[in-house]
């Protein structure tokens, strides 16, 4: 395994490691993004009400918050490339489900296994990138992810609704089950393990719970995981409560839309490759303080307009723009110090942080389908006390934290 202190070992990430990697971090977004403009299709052909299909992206977001538990422990003590041979095959069959399925409840089971299928990638992508790098390096290296992770927001609802039209909702799925069959021969043909047998964690429940247990009260692995998570929890938000807000508010066409989300996604890719650069010269939690108080306050100025009235389609396109833009120096940073003194347990850690940040995403996709006024408010509302609580934890705990633990090293 490369030394996580040695400069050279940082080289050896290859961009063909680095896109399959890549690749397999965003079966989360692919998965969710191809599918979206098929709602009221699949509602139509299921004869179902649009709740129910609904429920389909639920069930897979909960799928994705339950599986990467599992996951951390087992590629902690199997290696990295088991536990992703059997998420993958999962997610793989789970898709051919969803493909041939009946009727919206069997859509729903098989959404929640592809759910629980494709965390894997999630969980071990970011524990092999922990493997190889130090704090600085994997900032970096989760950075340039971000530039393969944030091409699929871009494309994918656009190749969806091209599918769509073309050959109908359920061939979308037939594009996912080849995805990850092209995955699982990428793992196979060209992945190296890259955690050393004699590293291995024992796999036995009171150890995992154990360990789970040392993670929630480690001050500096939970401050930042939530940090990102909170602002994750404001993505969510975005997804789910900007087609209201653009489409049904402010008269985007349909076809449109698409294009904003992209040009987000555009912000969000070239902030993250910006980020890629300055950890070379600044510290990833100097980078991550600084980036938290833009998305804070530009949230909170546009929730306390909205309140007052004011009803700017250029304002809230500027206030998306920046948040996602944000999140490109925050992501990566956030998760790269989470993870920096977790080398022992790798694979547990990040599974435990992308629970937490799912279950974050979750909440305030909840909290938005509850609080509905028919204005941008309630999206504005929760993408602001996401930022600014995002903002507070890393003034209050995080960053003292961090330099707390950084002297008491230099000191030992």
């Amino acid at each position: 395994m490369a030394n996580n202190n040695d400069p050279t070992a940082q080289e050896k990430l290859l961009p063909g490691w680095l896109i399959l990697l890549g690749a397999l971090t965003a079966i989360g977004s692919l998965s969710i993004d191809m599918y979206l403009p098929s709602f009221p299709t699949i509602a139509k052909d299921l004869a179902v009400g649009s709740n129910l299909v609904q429920l389909t992206l639920a069930s897979f977001l909960v799928g994705l918050a339950v599986g990467q538990i599992f996951y951390g422990p087992l590629s902690d003590h199997f290696g990295r490339k088991p536990p992703l041979y059997f998420g993958l095959g999962l997610y793989t069959l789970a898709s051919l489900a969803c493909l041939f399925a009946p009727n919206v409840t069997m859509l729903i089971i098989g959404r929640f296994m592809q759910g629980l299928g494709g965390c894997a990638g999630m969980v071990v992508g970011r524990a092999v990138i922990r493997d190889r790098m130090g704090a600085a390096g994997s900032a970096k290296a989760f950075s340039l992810l971000m530039l393969v992770m944030g091409i699929s927001p871009i494309l994918a609802p656009l190749i969806g609704g091209m599918v769509l039209k073309l050959w109908g909702w359920r061939v979308i799925f037939a594009g996912l089950t080849c995805f990850g069959l092209l995955c699982l021969i990428m793992i196979h043909t060209t992945m190296q393990e890259t955690l050393v047998r004699k590293e291995s964690t024992p796999l036995h429940l009171g150890r995992i719970l154990k360990q789970y247990g040392a993670l929630l009260v480690d001050r500096q692995f939970l401050a930042y995981a939530l940090c990102g998570g909170l602002l994750q929890g404001g993505m969510f938000a975005y997804i789910s409560g900007s087609p209201f807000v653009l489409i049904e508010l402010h008269g985007i066409k349909p076809e449109n839309f698409g294009w904003v989300f992209g040009v987000n996604a555009v912000g969000l890719i070239g902030a993250s490759q910006v980020n890629a650069r300055l950890v070379g010269k600044h510290t990833p939690d100097k980078i991550l303080g600084r980036a938290l108080w833009l998305p804070a306050g530009l949230t909170l100025v546009i929730a306390l307009l909205v309140a007052a009235g004011v009803n700017n389609l250029p304002l809230l396109l500027i206030g998306f723009f920046g948040f996602l833009a944000c999140y490109g120096f925050i992501s990566p940073n956030a998760s790269a110090i989470a993870l920096a003194h977790q080398g022992h347990q790798a694979g547990t850690a990040s599974a435990l942080m992308g629970t937490l940040q799912f279950s974050l995403g979750i909440m305030s996709g909840v909290s938005m389908s509850l609080w509905h006024d028919g204005t941008a408010l309630p999206l504005m509302t929760v993408m602001a006390i996401c930022a600014l609580g995002a903002l507070l934890l890393h003034r209050i705990i995080a960053s003292p934290e961090y330099h707390r633990l950084l002297k008491s090293g230099a000191k030992s």
